[in-house]
């Protein structure tokens, strides 16, 4: 990659006549363009590149009940047979599916065969519990193989996994469940993370006690402490996957299209957390379209993303995306400073990945460090590298091409959102880039910046970033609210998909995304709802109510700032300030601790008792507080 000075918007980083002389798309422009006046028709292309079904479609897209959408109508298929099933039959099946490696250093890895035999006795174990066609699975785990195992055997048998990230605590857990109705829960005994043990098994016992619908809890021996087993209710994976009932032989259940896939539960702004539904048609064209055309992925590449396969990211590009195309993933279970800040960059030399993608946050952690630590490794496997989950700043961004990248690798900076199910704004290697910007929306989709009214605003002014045209991997609804759906996505501007972002875009229509509009914090890449850590915060005895803001930090990106209204007659100590800190994290696992306790004696409030968090957020940064005629007196 060559830097050109002085560009719009600042350098210009083009891209070398070696990498478009090996991309997939090398003429994007061209591609852009075809997409553009027939992205119906490129979509149709992309399902018959990359997938295949058991029975055609009669329809590409179904607009005629906006804004449920359906792509592939009538079409037959399973995401699974896909990702595993058609890859046993050629050279795929002793190629490398999955390498694994566990914070302890330990390894292990699955051909496409091993996987497949993995899965197919998980699914025979689920049938045996009972599970069918539709029903709903919990996955509550550390990052450990059995939990993308367990993704694939739910997905095998046509019911609809919904996965909890591990760093979620009780409160999170028992909500989901409770919202799911899910019969089946697999979780771990614990996971190491920054060589300790998180208790998962004990978190889930106490999510468990006020969850009436699940009926078995399957555990993985992970950590191989003492935990508690309840007879009749418990069972350990390894157990199961040793009886006669763990058939090696499932078949796959052909579904269709439009049936659910997965449920995943995203912040929302009114304190409930929604579950977010994908499909197994639309939903498998589009992740694979768009890690083969983003991330360039070849047949002899090593690829890791490092996300956890409880956010959209991992099910998209950890579990489904790289195994529809035939690629050998590596997934690594814990911390990337431990036990030294070299650990991913010695796993990217010992593996020799060859495309990488993480997050900013990550990155500015790292950064931190110096550059001694990577210089000591052989980096030089890297051919791309990518960014996830947040906007990278522009300075992240240079040190990340500079020190990891060596110059010479470009960076897939991606947005999207759990609702997309996969890249919206993103580049391809051919192109050419901008520290900090997503560049332009992937092919077939028009993306715009509408001010309040719904008009487009000018180059570089701020708006609400909205999509203008439906896209295969869309989200279908929110499970069991498709008032909410149509509420939150679709009424602010009808017909076209409010994304709850703000962004500009410059004069060469590169756009660059700012970060939420809505009551939603960002920290580390995972999206918190300021309502959801208020509640927490309010479920303490000592606290009448509580206001949550994100503030700017330059690690996290964002921080979690509470305001607190303690009850009459409790005295603020900083001792009290340490055990709601803690309180939270209980209720909503670490990840949610805010980083400032702030004891007030009231909160801004519009007459109808709404809190102006962005009142807060003004006065905490030193800002204008704007526009405060709805404030009561």
């Amino acid at each position: 990659m060559g830097e050109i000075a002085n560009g719009h918007n600042g350098d210009w980083y083009e891209a070398s006549e070696e990498v478009v002389a090996q991309a997939h798309i090398k003429d994007w422009k061209a591609v852009a363009e075809g997409a553009d006046r027939d992205f119906v028709g490129f979509w149709e292309e992309r399902a018959k590149e990359f997938i295949d079904w058991q029975a055609p479609w009669t329809k590409v897209l179904d607009d005629s009940d906006k804004p449920f959408f359906k792509w592939f109508v009538g079409a037959k298929t399973n995401i699974v047979y896909n990702a595993i099933d058609r890859h046993l039959k050629g050279a795929r099946r002793n190629k490398l599916a999955m390498i694994w490696e566990g914070e302890k250093g330990d390894v292990r890895t699955f051909s496409y065969h091993a996987l497949n035999r993995e899965v197919s006795k998980f699914a025979s174990v689920l049938k045996a519990l009972g599970v069918r066609k539709g029903d709903r699975v919990t996955i509550y785990m550390g990052r450990v193989p059995e939990l993308p195992i367990a993704m694939l055997a739910v997905a095998k048998i046509g019911a609809v996994h919904s996965v909890v990230y591990g760093g979620f605590s009780t409160e999170a857990l028992h909500g989901r469940l409770e919202d799911s109705q899910s019969r089946v829960l697999v979780t771990c005994d614990g996971a190491f993370l920054n060589g300790k043990i998180v208790e998962l098994k004990k978190i889930a016992d106490e999510a468990l006690k006020r969850s009436a619908a699940v009926e078995h809890v399957v555990v993985v021996r992970r950590t191989g402490h003492e935990v508690s087993m309840e007879t009749g209710r418990d069972m350990w994976w390894h157990d199961l996957m040793g009886l006669p009932i763990a058939d090696p032989k499932c078949p796959t259940e052909i579904v269709d299209a439009e049936d659910p896939l997965y449920m995943l539960y995203t912040s929302g702004t009114t304190g409930t957390p929604k579950a977010i539904v994908h499909t197994h048609g639309g939903y498998q064209v589009g992740i694979a379209t768009t890690l083969k055309y983003v991330f360039d992925l070849r047949d002899d590449d090593r690829w890791w993303c490092a996300a956890d396969p409880g956010w959209v990211t991992g099910h998209s590009y950890i579990v489904y995306g790289p195994l529809i195309l035939g690629a050998t993933s590596f997934m690594y279970e814990g911390a990337p400073t431990f036990p030294y800040p070299d650990r991913w960059w010695q796993m990217i030399e010992k593996y020799g990945i060859n495309v990488f993608y993480t997050a900013p946050t990550a990155i500015r952690g790292l950064m931190r460090w110096g550059e001694s630590w990577p210089n000591r490794r052989d980096l030089s496997s890297l051919r791309l590298l990518g960014s996830v989950g947040e906007p990278i700043n522009p300075e992240a961004w240079r040190w990340y091409h500079r020190v990891i990248g060596k110059g010479k690798c470009p960076i897939m900076d991606t947005w999207w959102q759990t609702e997309t199910g996969m890249f919206m704004i993103a580049p391809v290697p051919s192109m050419p880039l901008k520290p900090g910007s997503g560049t332009r929306p992937f092919f077939g989709q028009q993306a715009d910046i509408y001010d309040e009214e719904g008009r487009p605003v000018k180059d570089n002014e701020e708006g609400f970033l909205v999509l203008k045209r439906p896209w295969p991997a869309m989200m279908r609804t929110i499970y069991n609210d498709p008032e909410r759906y149509v509420k939150q996505y679709w009424s602010k501007y009808p017909g076209v998909y409010l994304t709850g972002d703000s962004a500009k875009r410059d004069e060469d229509g590169y756009f660059w995304i700012i970060g939420r509009v809505d009551d939603v914090i960002k920290v580390s890449g995972y999206r918190l709802g300021t309502a959801e850590i208020e509640s927490a915060l309010v479920s303490h005895e000592a606290v009448a109510e509580a206001a949550v803001i994100g503030l700017p930090h330059e690690v996290k990106g964002q921080s979690i700032h509470a305001y607190v209204l303690l009850r009459h007659g409790v005295q603020a100590t900083a001792a009290l300030a340490d055990e709601l800190k803690a309180h939270v994290g209980t209720e909503m696992g670490p990840i949610a601790k805010p980083e400032e306790i702030s004891f007030v004696d009231s909160l801004p409030k519009t007459r109808s008792g709404k809190i102006m968090r962005r009142v807060l957020k003004a006065r905490a940064q030193g800002l204008s507080e704007g526009d405060i005629s709805t404030l009561e007196e």
